[in-house]
C-alpha cells in the first residue's frame, strides 16, 4: 500500500532504495537519460496515493534504461511491460537479469504509436519523462493508449513543464542547449489540461505542478551523459526560473 506522503519528504534523499533493489551512484550516472526518473516517479505515485495490486499488468511506456520499471516491479511485485524505442530490449534484459528481475519485467522494443498489445490488456500505464515525445497530439490519448487499459485503470504521468507558455520570444537562456524545435515539447500545466481534457475515454483524476525540481536536475546533469552535458549550458544560465515538472492521473472510463 502507498501512504501520501508530503512532497518534500522525498524531494530530499541521498540515494534511492527499494525493498531490495539500490541504486548506487554510478548505475544511475550510467543508465539516466534524462532528469532522475525514478525521483519523479516517487513523488508522482505518493502524492497520487497511487497503488498497485500484486500481479497486475503496468505499461511502462517510454521506459528508457528501465529504472522505473525496475522500481515498479520490486516495490510491488507486479508484472511490468517495459516499453522503449530509443533502448534494445536486449539491452534492458541484461539489466533486468541483473537484478533477478527478468521474471517480472518483459522488455520490449516498440514505438508509442504502434504498440503490439491486446485492447484492455493493461491494469495501468505509467509514463515518466517520455509522454511529451509522443503523447502532443490531441488524438493520441484515446487512439493509441486508452484503448491498452482496463476500464477503471488509470494512467500516470510525469513530464518536463513550463511554468507557463511563452507569450513572445523563447528566452536565450533556453535556446543555449536546445532548439526552438526540441522547447516544443515542454509544455504547461494549463496546455496538458487542455489537451486532457479533450479525451473521451478518459477523465482527468489530478493535474499539478510537481514540487520536485532541483533534485532530479542535478543528479542528471552531475552525470557525463552527452545531452546532459549539453543541457549544462541552458540550466547553468538559469533556465529552470522557466521550468517545473507536470503529473497527470488519468482514470480509464
Amino acid at each position: 500500500m502507498v501512504f501520501a506522503v508530503p512532497a518534500y519528504l522525498f524531494c530530499k534523499y541521498e540515494r534511492i532504495k527499494t525493498m531490495s533493489i539500490y541504486f548506487d551512484k554510478d548505475f544511475l550516472n550510467e543508465n539516466m537519460m534524462g532528469p532522475n526518473v525514478v525521483t519523479l516517479l516517487d513523488e508522482l505515485l505518493m502524492a497520487s496515493n497511487i497503488s498497485f495490486e500484486p500481479g497486475m499488468r503496468v505499461l511502462d511506456l517510454g521506459c528508457g534504461k528501465g529504472l522505473t520499471s525496475l522500481v515498479l516491479a520490486d516495490r510491488y511485485d507486479i508484472q511490468v511491460f517495459a516499453v522503449d524505442l530509443w533502448t534494445a530490449a536486449t539491452e534492458n534484459y541484461n539489466r533486468f537479469r541483473a537484478f533477478s528481475m527478468d521474471q517480472k519485467i518483459i522488455p520490449i522494443h516498440a514505438d508509442a504509436l504502434d504498440m503490439p498489445f491486446a485492447d484492455a490488456y493493461f491494469d495501468a500505464v505509467v509514463s515518466i519523462d517520455s509522454y511529451h515525445y509522443f503523447g502532443r497530439d490531441e488524438h493520441y490519448l484515446d487512439e493509441k493508449l486508452a484503448p491498452l487499459v482496463k476500464k477503471g485503470g488509470i494512467i500516470a504521468i510525469a513530464v518536463p513543464g513550463l511554468k507557463e507558455e511563452f507569450q513572445d520570444a523563447i528566452p536565450k537562456e533556453m535556446l543555449l542547449s536546445w532548439t526552438a524545435e526540441d522547447l516544443t515539447t515542454i509544455r504547461s500545466y494549463e496546455w496538458w489540461r487542455n489537451i486532457f481534457r479533450q479525451s473521451k475515454e478518459t477523465e482527468i483524476v489530478s493535474i499539478q505542478e510537481m514540487a520536485c525540481f532541483e533534485e532530479p536536475w542535478e543528479d542528471w546533469l552531475a552525470c557525463d551523459n552527452a545531452y546532459a552535458i549539453s543541457d549544462r549550458a541552458s540550466m547553468n544560465a538559469g533556465a529552470g526560473k522557466y521550468m517545473n515538472f507536470v503529473s497527470a492521473v488519468l482514470k480509464r472510463r
